[in-house]
């Protein structure tokens, strides 16, 4: 009975502050609008930066907002994690403090972004409604404490966070000083799983409304095996590992992932409709996420107007490209999330959270490589993002974050290395705009070369949940190819199902597992119009909801790639087989398709050893107007995947360059930007008659060259 109360509630709460679907979509139009007057072409590119007024004594507030305005610094950002600031009491709000911070933003020239509060309840809050917080899979209950503690599925929760919202959005709507709202912050729950009664409840609606019956249910998960058989939809629950000894079924798994990231869509997209029947026409809405986490789907986030994104590139975690390369980042962290979230609704991105020097909370926390914070701001303003927030402006003196950077050292007066390389850019920036046509149009031998990289989150958590072999990273898979196209200068736009695919002259599914006939039909029309398709291992295994096919592996693809049959072969960790390819030999030992192909179908590599030895291991079809490419096997280096694809584009009379992987060539608005990300100096083919605008044809390690034909 108190779960269909809270579900009663939680429709009740959706009533009283959802404002209809409708007005939401109806403003939706204006929404190119309202980031173009925050962000103007002409201005090319913004940056801001974190202030909180909160945790700072009130007499130095003035000081710090003028002295990041003297940077070059455009807007701020307040109140993200400032809930029992803005509420110390239930109903008694207290706008104050915010309303001085926001008038000295504006009378310095800074622009402001407000945040909704949601990812730090008050304590008054958790103390009286304990049932909003999240508990684990081992049935501890969190407590108040940290951030991202309360759960999206409880109604209560939402009632509040929809009462604060609509507090913060009556107040600052249509404040000329205010440009946008960014709903929570990296919303999600950084890896845990809420199995709290309320998500359990929402898990088992989510289900009904999927299903209908729990016949189909019981068909879809398999649950004839092991007799696991449902009766009704409430015997079912969340599956956690910590209920069962071995791991729980797959097929669940995959809707609770699914679910995961529908309730938190639906979270934010609650918050924006509260925000969007209050606000200006003129003030945006989005969020910042952290790109492809568990809980995270971008496209189901449809009701702001674009998204942005969370990165930190030197924490210790990734080695980077070359000895030094632990100070830089690797170049696709920063890349792949571009090229992706340049194509979620809105069509436009900023990183609304950016690393700007040391952090604290790495495996190690080296200092970043002097010019490494300045060229990553690059690397955003190069894959067409239209701003760069750092995080933060201040280093904290207490608290968790003790040894995070600011652009200010601990006195609050100093720069850090990271603020003056943002002042450095703020400076270049301004040189830059002087430059600007906004007339240029793409280069057309980089519009030959276009490609698009199909990434789905439901293939994401599939994969990783049954990797068959622990070398399996299907995120690192896809990055692999986005690498090699990178390397071949190819400008790449990472889609999603929905995308046009005529857009592009060449499409790569990387490890695209789950599909329809749906799917398999609009690859087979993209190829028979001229388009080139690469499909690699693991592509069309099963269907949508994680079964295999009750027909040979893989069998939907069969026709669209000209085989007729395959098997998949792993190998030890440190064992490796071999591929020839073009008389050369190739190295692979994470995962291999082992294909039969069709007559007529050309068998590009094989299998040089196994029990398979001249089997074929990459085919390539010709269909209609254009082709489709298979690569089936996954390689540790790469060296046999860019092989593959630059025989591919050199088949289809298209030239590709040769960058070192590391460094990174992008073009946008008429300027070339070239960043290095390697260890070592490395020499860049600039034409002769090109205009050069900032560094040179030697590029250092973290440096930026631009220039112009």
């Amino acid at each position: 009975m108190r779960n269909k109360v809270s579900i009663c509630a939680c429709l009740c709460a959706a009533l009283i502050f959802y404002p209809a679907f409708a007005l939401a979509q109806s403003r939706a139009g204006n929404s190119g609008n309202r980031i173009e007057n925050s962000f103007p072409e002409e201005e090319l590119f913004s940056l801001g930066s974190y202030y909180y007024p909160e945790q700072w004594d009130e007499s130095q507030w003035e000081r710090d907002l003028k002295k990041m305005a003297s940077m070059g610094i455009a807007f701020t950002h307040f109140a993200e994690f400032a809930w029992a600031a803005l509420e110390p009491e239930e109903g008694r709000y207290d706008f104050r403090w915010l309303d001085k911070a926001v008038a000295l933003a504006d009378s310095y020239g800074l622009k402001v972004i407000l945040c909704t509060p949601s990812p730090c309840p008050p304590v008054w809050l958790s103390e009286k409604h304990p049932e909003i917080l999240i508990r684990r899979d081992n049935g501890v209950g969190i407590r108040h404490s940290r951030r991202q503690h309360a759960s999206w599925s409880s109604a209560c929760y939402r009632e509040y966070v929809g009462k604060i919202v609509t507090a913060l959005a009556e107040r600052y709507g249509d404040n000329p000083a205010v440009i946008g709202w960014q709903i929570d912050n990296e919303p999600g729950h950084y890896g845990v799983v809420d199995y709290s009664e309320n998500a359990q409840a929402a898990f088992r609606l989510f289900l009904k409304e999927k299903y209908g019956s729990i016949e189909a249910l019981n068909k879809s998960w398999g649950c004839a095996f092991w007799s696991e058989t449902y009766q009704n939809f409430d015997q079912i629950r969340m599956p956690n590992q910590q209920e069962v000894p071995e791991k729980p079924n797959p097929h669940a798994m995959l809707d609770m992932y699914r679910f995961n990231a529908s309730e938190l869509a639906s979270f934010v997209n609650f918050q924006a409709d509260v925000l969007r029947s209050h606000i200006s026409d003129r003030q945006w809405i989005t969020t910042n996420l952290i790109p492809v986490s568990s809980a995270v789907d971008p496209f189901l986030a449809d009701h702001l107007d674009f998204t942005t994104y969370t990165r930190y590139l030197v924490t210790g975690h990734r080695d980077g490209v070359g000895e030094q390369g632990f100070r830089l980042g690797d170049p696709e962290y920063l890349g792949f999330s571009n090229d992706q979230f340049r194509n979620f609704p809105g069509g436009t991105y900023g990183v609304m959270e950016l690393q700007p020097g040391q952090v604290n909370w790495g495996t190690f926390n080296p200092q970043p490589m002097p010019g490494a914070v300045r060229m990553w701001v690059w690397h955003v303003f190069a894959g067409g993002g239209r701003f760069v927030c750092n995080y933060r402006f201040r280093q904290p003196l207490r608290g968790s974050e003790q040894y995070h950077y600011g652009m200010l050292m601990p006195d609050g007066l100093t720069l850090s290395p990271g603020g003056e390389e943002y002042m450095q850019v703020a400076k270049e920036m301004k040189e830059l705009r002087k430059s600007l046509d906004r007339d240029a149009a793409e280069p057309a031998e980089r519009a030959a070369r276009r490609t698009g990289l199909m990434y789905e989150m439901s293939n994401h958590w599939e994969m990783e949940n049954q990797k068959q072999t622990p070398q399996w990273k299907t995120l690192a898979h896809a990055q692999k190819y986005h690498n090699i196209l990178k390397k071949m200068s190819c400008p790449v736009d990472v889609i999603g199902e929905n995308a046009d695919f005529s857009r592009f002259p060449f499409l790569l599914a990387p490890a695209y597992q789950l599909l329809d006939s749906a799917l398999v039909d609009r690859w087979t029309e993209y190829v028979r119009g001229g388009g080139h398709l690469v499909l690699s291992c693991r592509s069309g295994q099963k269907d949508r909801n994680g079964a295999l096919w009750q027909e040979l592996p893989s069998a939907p693809i069969y026709e669209l790639c000209g085989i007729k049959g395959l098997f998949y072969d792993l190998l030890p960790q440190n064992y490796y087989g071999t591929i020839t390819l073009d008389g050369k030999e190739y190295k692979w030992n994470n995962w291999a398709d082992v294909l039969t192909p069709c007559r007529g179908t050309e068998v590009w590599a094989s299998y040089s050893d196994q029990f398979y030895a001249g089997k074929a291991a990459v085919t390539h079809r010709r269909l209609g107007k254009g082709s489709v490419t298979f690569v089936a096997a996954d390689s540790d280096d790469g060296a046999l995947e860019e092989a593959v694809l630059r025989r591919l584009y050199a088949e289809a009379g298209v030239e590709v360059e040769n960058l070192p992987y590391g460094v990174i060539k992008e073009w946008r608005d008429g300027f070339y930007i070239a960043l290095n990300y390697s260890s070592q100096t490395q020499s860049l083919d600039i034409p002769s008659d090109a205009e050069v605008l900032l560094g040179g044809a030697e590029i250092a390690p973290a440096g930026v060259t631009v220039w112009k034909r």
